[in-house]
């Protein structure tokens, strides 16, 4: 790991003398934060001090101003790839009788995410649930993750879906590409249990492989979420955890529970429903 490349950009047409210093590192399993800062902070020194000493400068340009030294959270060239692909057939089941007709609609649902932002937030929000709890539970900031991630789904200048479908010779393929910067090692991970015990349940994963970890995560939580949009609708599954919510509250027993889960099979959930299904339920007991 370390430095892997230094370049001077001139920004002067978007804002006035502004010039950056662009330096690319390699951080390997570390999260790397601390040190990426550190050398930037030591480049800002050196650079007014060789500027101090250039001769072909004059005194004006020899008295530089550096704003501000600090790593950027948008890694759009370390991009990782997800993908799955299977035969339109296999993807027959229950909810999908006809998986021709479900994998044109799923890619349909997907095409709308790629040109409306108002879905692709959405959309993108229900990726993020999944990559956001592997790196909450590796020790990782999930709120850099968030925004690179947001960034990049707003590079072509509109804000679109992070996953795409294709369908070729009845082969269907789901991918995503999602920019991560991740870490195995420092930070939380050697001193909370709970990442300790996470990083254990995956098999220690160098940071690449963690990485592979989270695009899949986020891959497999969009497939989830669209196929219960166009098949069931999302509510089924949303209603399911909260009706067992209000029975908790209720401090429902096993019995209670499983008698009125079957009941709102074919009954509309809601609050004073529920409450009174269980009252009900009591009083005949």
């Amino acid at each position: 790991g370390g430095i892997l490349d230094i370049e001077l950009k001139n920004k002067s047409k978007d804002l006035e003398d502004y010039y950056q210093l662009h330096a690319t590192f390699e951080t390997l399993d570390p999260m790397g934060a601390n040190f990426i800062n550190s050398c930037l902070e030591q480049f800002a020194q050196t650079l007014k001090t060789e500027a101090q000493q250039y001769d072909a400068f004059h005194d004006e340009e020899k008295n530089l101003e550096v704003v501000m030294s600090i790593l950027s959270n948008y890694v759009p060239q370390c991009v990782v790839r997800a993908e799955v692909n299977c035969k339109i057939e296999a993807l027959k089941d229950k909810n999908i009788p006809d998986p021709q007709a479900f994998a044109e609609n799923f890619k349909r649902a997907v095409e709308i995410a790629e040109i409306e932002p108002h879905r692709a937030v959405t959309h993108n929000k229900g990726i993020m649930n999944g990559v956001d709890a592997v790196v909450l539970a590796t020790g990782n900031d999930f709120r850099a993750v968030e925004a690179g991630v947001h960034a990049y789904a707003a590079r072509h200048g509109s804000y679109s879906s992070l996953t795409h479908v294709s369908i070729d010779d009845r082969l269907f393929k789901f991918w995503i590409e999602i920019p991560l910067a991740l870490g195995t090692v420092g930070g939380l991970t050697s001193l909370h249990p709970l990442v300790k015990f996470s990083l254990e349940l995956l098999g220690h994963p160098s940071a690449r492989k963690l990485m592979e970890i989270v695009a899949v995560a986020g891959l497999a939580q969009n497939f989830a979420a669209l196929k219960s949009l166009t098949t069931t609708g999302i509510q089924e599954g949303h209603m399911k955890m909260h009706l067992l919510n209000i029975l908790n509250q209720f401090n429902a027993t096993t019995d209670e529970k499983e008698k009125l889960v079957n009941y709102f099979k074919t009954h509309v959930v809601s609050f004073s429903a529920v409450e009174d299904a269980l009252n009900q339920l009591r009083t005949i007991s």
